[in-house]
């Protein structure tokens, strides 16, 4: 019964896979940037690498009770949905950045994951208070 219950959690976990958008552009952008200000150029690519790690190295689930951020299977942080108070994903032509607002505090997170299974997965578990 145990092994039952177990899978049965597993199978409510819903993790995101990564998206190398975001980390790809600042690159790809910082190559011309580098005619214009070699120093500008640098800064983006350098954040855009960090990015691409970040996108390779960390893991957001989602769970029945909390968005849950990994890094080489060791969690790191974990955020009950019951103390968010709202959220919100920037930019729609192309999603760049979620916030969201905690009981005691705020978070920013670029978005280095599938941005349209992320929507699905707030609308799900964090319903938009009206």
């Amino acid at each position: 019964m145990n092994t039952v219950q177990n899978s049965t959690k597993k199978s409510e976990i819903i993790e995101l896979k990564p998206s190398y958008n975001i980390p790809l552009i600042l690159v790809f952008s910082s190559i011309p940037l580098a005619l214009i200000q070699v120093w500008l150029s640098l800064v983006v690519a350098l954040f855009g690498l960090f990015l691409m790690f970040q996108a390779v190295s960390i893991r957001l689930r989602f769970t029945p009770t909390a968005l849950d951020i990994y890094r080489s299977n060791e969690l790191l942080r974990r955020f009950p949905y019951v103390e968010w108070e709202n959220w919100q994903i920037f930019w729609q032509p192309i999603p760049i950045l979620l916030y969201f607002k905690e009981v005691k505090s705020i978070h920013f997170l670029p978005i280095i994951f599938n941005a349209k299974t992320l929507r699905e997965c707030l609308e799900k578990y964090c319903p938009q208070k009206q």
